[in-house]
């Protein structure tokens, strides 16, 4: 029996660095109907999603998915992540291109050498802060230091924008305790760590094994997304949060659903900022700074997920 789906087969996946960065979606069925990856709502209203042209789909409570759908998603390159309300829990993620055996044999040399994985935690550190980390230091002693200075950038970004700061405190399990800027943190840093993910399972990497955090599930993926995190969405949120508490208008209008404002200025933030198009190159800049070989890859290897031809013409024509 056949594995194809119905309608037209999927293009070849866009480069990762071509699409829109991420999309949020609840209270809906995902599907492929008439060859097309749709939302339909209990009305039996279709909104299209343009499947092969997002780099990560977000699926929120309420959110029910077909398996022609993931089947799609997969073909097209773009990752599902199952998640709580406003993103804050992860539940599951799919594996867009999948994870490559030479890729992930480099990464976790370099995170079993000690030596390789000083060298890549500084090489973040640098990265994240626009300076050398302190000589001599521990990666446990590292992770101190930037504790402290992210800790006193929130207090910074929170007084330009008059926002009302306590410290970054909120519970996973109990998304409506967490105050209006503790919200606003969490969907925006929610985003990132989406495309991020999406980066580094595009680029064959595993998203658990991690340098600077260790332990969880995503740890390589806040690994990477800390580097662009008060670049980006950080002041998003709290630019969000300043008005929503203070009630005063943002860009002409008052702000009714602070994390929904939250997740349309992150997209547009990624946006300003090409995020898409420096991820990639990011993770294999600190990657490269442990000093390791790349290994060869086996010649019955699958091809990089997302194949980079130059461009053609200006920035609308694919090539």
């Amino acid at each position: 029996m056949s594995g194809a789906l119905p309608g037209l087969p999927p293009p070849r996946p866009i480069p990762l660095k071509e699409r829109s960065s991420i999309l949020f979606l609840e209270k809906g069925r995902l599907d492929v109907l008439d060859g097309a990856f749709v939302l339909v709502d209990e009305a039996g209203v279709r909104v299209h999603i343009p499947v092969g042209g997002v780099a990560c789909l977000m699926l929120e409570p309420g959110t029910r998915v077909s398996h022609a759908a993931v089947a799609l998603a997969a073909r097209a390159g773009t990752l599902l992540i199952w998640v709580g309300e406003a993103g804050v829990r992860l539940y599951a993620a799919g594996q867009p291109g999948g994870a490559r055996a030479d890729r992930l044999l480099y990464q976790a040399r370099l995170a079993l050498d000690d030596d390789a994985r000083l060298r890549v935690v500084r090489k973040m550190y640098s990265m994240r802060f626009n300076e050398d980390p302190p000589e001599r230091r521990s990666v446990d002693q590292l992770r101190g230091i930037e504790g402290a200075r992210v800790r006193e950038t929130y207090k910074i970004i929170a007084s330009r924008y008059g926002v009302a700061w306590q410290g970054r405190d909120y519970d996973p399990h109990d998304w409506g305790s967490a105050d209006t800027v503790n919200r606003c943190l969490s969907a925006a840093t929610s985003a990132l760590y989406g495309i991020t993910e999406a980066a580094v399972l595009a680029a064959g990497y595993a998203p658990a094994l991690g340098f600077l955090h260790t332990g969880k599930p995503q740890s390589f993926v806040y690994d990477i997304a800390d580097i662009f995190k008060f670049e980006t969405v950080v002041p998003e949120a709290f630019r969000v949060a300043g008005a929503a508490q203070s009630g005063r208008h943002l860009d002409g209008r008052s702000v009714s659903d602070p994390v929904a404002e939250v997740r349309r200025r992150c997209r547009d933030a990624f946006r300003r900022a090409d995020i898409l198009s420096r991820l990639i190159p990011a993770i294999e800049e600190v990657l490269a700074a442990g000093g390791l070989p790349i290994p060869e890859a086996a010649p019955e290897a699958l091809p990089v997920a997302f194949e980079d031809p130059e461009r053609l013409g200006d920035v609308g024509h694919r090539g």
